[in-house]
């Protein structure tokens, strides 16, 4: 097939994954319209797929004084992270502790935008439900160095998770993986190689190539495929809490429930009846959500770090 061919071919099936975008049902907050990626080994298409893909917002576009008096309870406290990736990739995150809290959640987001966008729905879930969230940002995305590519955005999650786990005073282990779409990938990817207190799926998906099938004929074909998640997720062996749209358009429901029928148990589905890929979660959700966390067996701790100034 034809380069220009091949071309046309991936921006119409991952034109679908480009945008982003928030809502709020019953004051739920939900995260930005998140999105899949590719494989890692390169191909003469690969500049063009990644940029298809994956669609940062540099600062200081964004919100970035979570602190500050615009929010309706006053100020949150957040922590400035910055950590390195495995190949010195410098990277940025924030951490919200929670003096009182039920678990530490490592949330990954999806493919538009940047850690600040996701702000509203961090804050619902430390005060709400009282955890200690750190959300990071991916290479090239924010105030992170680099350009985002598959392999490197993988490597940052493993870098946030170790920043997480030192500051929290937990193992790696114990820390609860949230993930949103293409973040979900991320979030299968740390749980299925090295366990986690609990793995929470939001709007995620099979395979790049799988959603890309079903997009455009043959499209699946042309699509590098490291981030499969069905390959994937049989390896987890802990608590799983998986949801999904079932009006989803960009990742069809039927895909997000093939992959949780591919997990072990214990787990649970959350259909999110009307909703597509990029609508708030539901007050059921929500409620399942707050269970969820009552059933994860308590993480041990052990000293935690003090707060990690500027870089």
């Amino acid at each position: 097939m034809k380069t220009a061919a091949i071309t046309t071919i991936l921006i119409a099936g991952f034109a679908l994954f480009a945008a982003g975008c928030a809502g709020t049902v019953a004051g739920r907050p939900s995260t930005p319209l998140a999105a899949p990626s590719a494989e890692n080994s390169k191909t003469p298409l690969a500049g063009l797929e990644d940029s298809l893909l994956f669609h940062p917002t540099r600062f200081p576009d964004g919100n970035w004084n979570p602190r500050g008096s615009n929010w309706d309870r006053g100020a949150l406290p957040v922590e400035d992270a910055w950590f390195a990736s495995a190949d010195g990739t410098k990277l940025h995150g924030w951490y919200f502790p929670h003096d009182q809290a039920r678990a530490v959640v490592l949330f990954c987001h999806g493919n538009a935008g940047n850690l600040s966008h996701r702000a509203d729905l961090i804050r619902y879930l430390h005060d709400h439900h009282k955890l200690s969230v750190m959300i990071f940002d991916y290479r090239g995305y924010g105030r992170s160095e680099g350009t985002p590519e598959v392999p490197g955005i993988l490597e940052d999650a493993r870098a946030a998770r170790a920043w997480l786990a030192r500051r929290a005073g937990i193992a790696e282990s114990q820390i609860v993986l949230m993930g949103r779409s293409l973040g979900g990938a991320v979030a299968v990817d740390l749980a299925a190689a090295d366990g986690a207190r609990g793995l929470i799926l939001e709007s995620t998906f099979t395979s790049v190539s799988d959603v890309a099938a079903i997009k455009v004929p043959f499209g699946g074909s042309l699509v590098r495929n490291q981030l499969d998640s069905l390959a994937k997720i049989g390896k987890y062996r802990g608590p799983l809490l998986q949801s999904h749209g079932d009006a989803d358009r960009v990742i069809p429901y039927e895909n997000g429930l093939r992959l949780f029928q591919a997990a072990s148990e214990p787990k649970r589905f959350v259909t999110i009846p009307g909703a597509g890929h990029g609508d708030p979660q539901s007050v059921q959700y929500y409620q399942a959500l707050d269970r969820f966390i009552d059933t994860l067996t308590p993480a041990p701790t052990v000293e935690a770090l003090p707060p990690v100034g500027s870089p």
